[in-house]
């Protein structure tokens, strides 16, 4: 603080005491001016939007119909729109029985979403609970990821894997199997 009594007394016995006194004054004022900031704020808006849930409901179960046990192993192909193909083993085309790729409605509005499906699903004889059928393979239509507005009709279709000699019965799993929709 000395020092700027100092300097100003220089310049208060020199001719350019008013000039000196200006710049001095000036230097000051722009010096106080030079510190930065030291905090700042901004307003920021928060936003949701909540969309329906995806739903699924049942309306029709996956039935492979009648099938003719053979000598060999085979399988029976039910694509989604409700076609069997028959391979090692037959079908009757005079007694089908009921023939149905499963069906299911998914409400999803404008967003897209995939499906899951299981890997596989036994079968159990009612009469020999010991006697089984696997289902694996599963087809649907549409496909995941494939979407249009509002609700989709999904058609599963699967393969059905008899054992040789398979024994004769009614094969059922009173649990059935999941479908599971997730939007993505």
């Amino acid at each position: 603080m000395w020092r700027f009594f100092f300097v100003l007394s220089y310049f208060h016995s020199s001719k350019y005491y008013m000039k000196s006194i200006f710049i001095l004054l000036l230097f000051f004022v722009c010096l106080g001016k030079a510190y930065p900031q030291a905090s700042a704020s901004a307003n920021v808006n928060a936003r949701a939007l909540v969309v329906d849930p995806i739903e699924i409901s049942k309306s029709v179960d996956l039935n492979f119909g009648n099938v003719i046990a053979g000598y060999t192993s085979g399988t029976i192909i039910l694509s989604p729109d409700g076609t069997r193909t028959a391979n090692g083993v037959q079908i009757s085309n005079a007694i089908p029985g009921e023939v149905s790729a499963a069906e299911a409605v998914v409400t999803h509005g404008e967003y897209n979403y995939s499906i899951s499906l299981p890997e596989s699903l036994t079968l159990f004889n009612e009469t020999n609970p010991n006697q089984i059928m696997i289902i694996n393979q599963f087809q649907v239509t549409p496909l995941p990821g494939i979407s249009n507005l509002g609700d989709d009709i999904l058609k599963i279709g699967a393969t059905l894997n008899l054992e040789a000699n398979q024994l004769p019965g009614y094969y059922t799993n009173s649990a059935g199997f999941n479908v599971t929709v997730s939007y993505n």
